[in-house]
């Protein structure tokens, strides 16, 4: 009769808790770091506290309720000397995301246009750019800051001799004033224009899918112009048409009606969209250089002239290399923007000064402006990030 053995698993001997051990040890010094920098934090908080007591000083963000009494030279939104601290701030944040953005979307324009021109054929071209490249990322920003307000303010003429270069649109020392749109329809053409650029966007992911699939180019160009136009003209006439011109008059020593871009927030726009050109110039041409050269023959092998080349072949491979330093520079340009106070543009980092110097408040000033930056930082970060990620080559 057969007999069957069950085989028992073997058990694993105990394991047993000795300095010897790699992954004790790697556990012990986590929790002396963690315990050596949360000590250190509670005695910073510590020592800040007992120091503010001492000082009569009160602590906490009940100062944003309070009225601030201080003016504000440009504001995007409605504010007044009776308003809150926290509105304050608030006019703060937005004038440095307004100068910010628009620099932004500018210096990429311009980086681009500069990085391409760098590996042009043209010998004019070449060394243009690259001595724009050296001079512009090799003089600090401050010093550019204080060239264009210096350049403005002081060369320029008073408003009563203004230049005039075109209809409406006047230069002086106090900025630049250009025609305004007035009217209840003003909302409307701003909302058709949001939905055109969304639905541009929209037919380029659809158009690029197709292509994929079909082979066939969709004409977004035309399709491009043809949204931005009619749907801004639709929000016009389904408004009643209510939408006039301000045009700037001089009166008295200055204009009135119209926009106003003023000296500082213009000094800021071109210093830091010449400065940062720069440095995304050298990214794009670093990235285009990373394209294998074979790709350029190939695709001019089939007929396509350079420009096309660029454009629909190179580019399209070169962002992979560009996107990650560029998502730096983005941020660079951003925190760079708090050199505003140096030059009179009242961005947070002015705003909040003006206000722990009334309230004594330092600490939670310097909070507020560090929140601030880190929350703009952080969602660039994670929309650059996401981008990347859309375009990377998926491995098979």
């Amino acid at each position: 009769m057969a007999t069957h053995t069950e085989q028992l698993p073997a058990r694993r001997p105990p394991r047993r808790v000795s300095w010897n051990d790699p992954a004790v040890r790697a556990v012990v010094y986590q929790v002396l770091a963690l315990t050596l920098v949360g000590a250190g934090i509670g005695f910073l908080v510590h020592n800040t506290l007992h120091n503010l007591s001492m000082r009569n000083i009160a602590t906490g963000f009940g100062f944003l309720n309070r009225e601030a009494g201080f003016a504000i030279g440009e504001s995007v939104i409605a504010y007044g000397p009776a308003d809150t601290y926290g509105r304050a701030i608030f006019v703060g944040v937005l004038n440095t995301l307004r100068v910010g953005l628009i620099a932004l979307v500018a210096a990429t324009l311009l980086g681009v246009l500069i990085g391409v021109g760098r590996l042009s054929k043209n010998w004019l071209v070449t060394k243009i750019t690259s001595v724009y490249v050296e001079v512009m990322r090799n003089v600090p920003l401050l010093l550019q800051l204080f060239f264009w307000y210096a350049l403005i303010t002081e060369n320029m003429p008073g408003p009563r001799q203004a230049h005039n270069p075109l209809p409406g649109v006047f230069l002086s020392n106090r900025g630049l004033k250009v025609p305004g749109l007035e009217g209840a329809s003003l909302d409307w053409i701003l909302g058709g224009l949001a939905l055109a650029i969304a639905a541009v966007l929209f037919l380029g992911h659809w158009g690029t899918k197709r292509q994929e699939a079909t082979g066939r180019v969709f004409p977004l160009g035309r399709a491009a112009v043809g949204l931005l136009v009619a749907l801004p003209a639709m929000g016009w006439l389904a408004s009643g048409a209510s939408l006039t011109l301000d045009m700037p008059e001089l009166k008295g020593f200055n204009f009135v009606g119209g926009l106003t871009l003023t000296p500082e927030f213009v000094a800021l726009f071109l210093g830091l969209t010449v400065y940062t050109s720069a440095f995304i110039a050298e990214v794009v041409r670093s990235g285009i250089q990373a394209v294998n050269n074979g790709q350029w023959e190939a695709a001019g092998s089939l007929g396509l002239p350079r420009a096309k080349v660029l454009r629909l072949v190179v580019l399209p491979q070169a962002l992979r290399v560009i996107i990650p330093p560029m998502t730096s520079q983005y941020l660079n340009l951003l925190k760079n923007s708090s050199l505003a106070v140096a030059i009179g543009y009242p961005d947070i980092v002015s705003v909040v000064n003006t206000t722990l110097n009334q309230t004594g408040q330092a600490i939670e000033g310097i909070l507020i402006i560090m929140g601030a930056y880190l929350t703009v930082s952080l969602s660039i970060s994670i929309f650059m990030n996401w981008y990347n990620t859309r375009i990377a080559l998926v491995e098979r």
